[in-house]
Formats: C-alpha cells, sequence, structure tokens
C-alpha cells in the first residue's frame, strides 16, 4: 500500500466523519424548528393568548375613545324640530 492510498482513507474517514457530524446538527436543528413552529402555533391558537390581545387592544381602543367622542359631539344643541304626524287624527 503507498501513500497516496493511506492519504485518500484518511481523508475520506475525515470526510466521511465531518459529513456526519453536519447531517446530525442539520437534523437537529430542523427538528428544533419544527417543534417551536409547533408550539407557537398551538400558543398562538390558545384561548389565554387570545384573551390577552383582546384586553390590549381594548385598552388601546378604549384609551381613544374619550378624545373621539369629544370630538364629534357638540357642546351646544338647539331646540327640537317639530315633525308631523304620519297618521291623521281622526276625532
Amino acid at each position: 500500500m503507498d501513500i497516496s492510498a493511506v492519504a485518500r482513507a484518511i481523508c475520506s474517514l475525515i470526510m466521511r466523519k465531518a459529513l456526519d457530524i453536519i447531517t446530525i446538527v442539520t437534523g437537529i436543528l430542523m427538528l428544533g424548528i419544527l417543534g417551536g413552529g409547533f408550539f407557537t402555533y398551538k400558543y398562538v391558537q390558545s384561548p389565554q393568548f387570545q384573551k390577552k390581545i383582546m384586553d390590549k387592544v381594548l385598552g388601546e381602543v378604549q384609551g381613544l375613545m374619550p378624545d373621539v367622542l369629544g370630538n364629534a359631539l357638540p357642546d351646544v344643541t338647539g331646540k327640537s324640530v317639530p315633525v308631523k304626524p304620519s297618521i291623521p287624527k281622526m276625532f
């Protein structure tokens, strides 16, 4: 056996070990991504999360409501407008 064959065998062994390690790390990362996505989906769909988001949204809207209503309603109104009766009186 010559030296080049031994060198090729060693390089092949080192390369195989490196590729095996890369494959294992890639598999672990993929499982982590899939697991994280699954648990994130379950958390977002949970009633606790939806209640928390609804409370935040309603808190923001309630903070804006007095300003919106205060600017939209007039301070003074006039007399009411008389309306003709739609049904004529019989007696």
